[in-house]
C-alpha cells in the first residue's frame, strides 16, 4: 500500500472496482461489512451474484482475523443490490490506516450509497449484557491512526465534518423496527482501539469515564473514510462480552466471544432484513 502522503490510495481503489463492475448486475445500492462471528447474515428474497475472494481484488488486503472469511459477496433481489463484506482488514493485523479503509472506498466506487458496519464489541455500559445490540450514536478514535492523513483530495476533502457520522434517519428506522419486533438495542458512544490486545481494567474504567459505551478494534477508521466519500452510516455494535473494569471478572475468550456475537447476529439479521426488505 502507498505511503501515506503519495496519490496512490485512489488508484488502487480505481483499479480494484474496474475488477468487480463487469460482475456485477447493476451498481450497489447498499454496502454490508460482517464482523466477528457475524458472516453468516443472510436476507431472504435476494439472490447471489457473485462472490470475490480478497485475495482475487487487485489491491485488497488479506482479512486474517478470526472468523472473518474474507470474501465480497454481492447479492440483489432484482430491486437492491447489496454487497456483503465478510471479513475487514485490522490495524492490529500490521495493516495501514488507508489499507483498513481501502475497501470502504471501492464499495463507493461500486455505487454504494449506504454502509452498514457491524462489529463485536466489549461492553463498557453497567445496562448492556453479552448479546445485546448496540446501535452506535457516535465514536471516538483512539486508535492514533486516520486514513485521511496526507494530501490527496481525489476521494474526498481533506477535512470533512465529523460531528455527526452515524445518519440520523437510518438510526431512527432501526429503532422503529426494533420496538415493532420487540428487539431491546442499546444507543450508545463506540471507543475503537488499537488491539489486539484486550483493554486492562484501569483502560476499561477510563473508557467508561470518557463515556464510551462498548469498545472494539476497528469501525472507526472505515467509518471515517465512510464520511469523506459521501457514504450515510449505519453502524450495530454486538455487544460479546463485558468490560466494566473489574479486576475481579473472568478472563474473556474468543470462544465467549464468537458464542456471543451469534446471539447478537440473530437479532442484528432480524433489524437488517427488515431495513432492506
Amino acid at each position: 500500500m502507498s505511503n501515506p502522503n503519495s496519490a496512490a490510495l485512489h488508484l488502487l481503489v480505481e483499479q480494484a472496482a474496474s475488477h468487480i463492475k463487469p460482475l456485477l448486475e447493476a451498481p450497489l445500492d447498499t454496502a454490508i461489512v460482517l464482523g466477528t462471528g457475524l458472516s453468516s447474515l443472510s436476507l431472504p428474497g435476494y439472490h447471489d451474484v457473485v462472490s470475490i475472494k480478497y485475495d482475487d481484488i487487485p489491491g485488497m488486503p488479506t482479512s486474517t482475523a478470526p472468523s472473518h472469511d474474507g470474501e465480497l459477496r454481492i447479492i440483489s433481489n432484482g430491486q437492491q443490490t447489496v454487497a456483503l463484506c465478510a471479513g475487514r482488514q485490522h490495524l492490529y493485523e500490521g495493516y495501514s490506516a488507508q489499507q483498513v479503509s481501502t475497501m470502504t472506498y471501492v464499495l463507493r466506487a461500486l455505487g454504494a450509497k449506504t454502509l452498514i458496519i457491524t462489529n463485536a464489541s466489549g461492553g463498557l455500559n453497567a445496562d448492556f449484557s453479552p448479546g445485546d445490540v448496540m446501535l452506535i450514536k457516535d465514536h471516538m478514535n483512539l486508535t492514533g491512526h486516520n486514513p485521511l492523513v496526507g494530501q490527496d483530495e481525489t476521494l474526498g476533502i481533506r477535512f470533512p465534518d465529523m460531528s455527526r457520522p452515524y445518519d440520523l434517519s437510518l438510526r431512527q428506522k432501526i429503532t422503529a423496527i426494533a420496538s415493532a419486533q420487540k428487539i431491546t438495542v442499546h444507543q450508545g458512544v463506540y471507543a475503537g482501539v488499537l488491539g489486539p490486545s484486550l483493554e486492562t481494567s484501569a483502560e476499561r474504567r477510563m473508557l467508561r469515564v470518557m463515556g464510551a459505551d462498548a469498545v472494539g478494534m476497528s469501525t472507526v477508521l472505515e467509518v471515517i473514510a465512510a464520511v469523506h466519500c459521501g457514504l450515510n452510516v449505519l453502524g450495530l455494535a454486538a455487544i460479546t462480552n463485558l468490560a466494566l473494569g473489574d479486576e475481579n471478572q473472568a478472563p474473556d475468550t474468543l470462544e465467549d466471544v464468537l458464542e456471543n456475537a451469534a446471539v447478537a447476529a440473530s437479532k442484528m439479521t432480524v433489524l437488517l432484513q427488515k431495513l432492506l426488505a
